[in-house]
């Protein structure tokens, strides 16, 4: 299968394929004699591996480190539960910030009355140390 194809299959672009090649999450393919990338199954397989993984909010670090896991085929359901329990713990702090944040910009934008003069109990808020 060529780049394009495995674009639109996947739905990854073809610049992100290129860079998961780069950085060696994804396998050079092979190419032609014109120099086309042909990806192979197991490529095709390895980019949704990663496409959903990156879906799912994990780093290419953390990326990296299942891939290594798989591609060693040593890994155990517990050291991917760790790095799951890892991952769904920033997730949670994440939402705990956004949740704040929330409340923070609501606030603030229920102080303004969205008039026309050039004071701005927003801008006020966003000077504030």
């Amino acid at each position: 299968m060529l780049i394009g194809t495995l674009s639109q299959k996947t739905g990854c672009h073809i610049e992100t394929i290129r860079y998961y090649e780069r950085i060696g999450l994804l396998p050079k393919p092979l190419r032609t004699e014109g120099g086309r990338r042909v990806y192979n199954n197991e490529q095709i397989k390895r980019l949704g591996f990663i496409c959903r993984s990156r879906e799912l909010g994990f780093s290419l670090d953390e990326i990296r480190t299942l891939l290594r896991l798989v591609d060693g085929k040593k890994y155990t359901c517990q050291e991917v539960k760790i790095i799951t329990e890892n991952h769904l713990k920033d997730v949670n702090k994440k939402i705990t910030d956004l949740r704040r944040l929330q409340k923070t910009l609501a606030d603030i934008s229920s102080q303004c009355k969205g008039g026309q003069v050039p004071v701005c109990p927003i801008i006020d808020v966003l000077f504030e140390e």
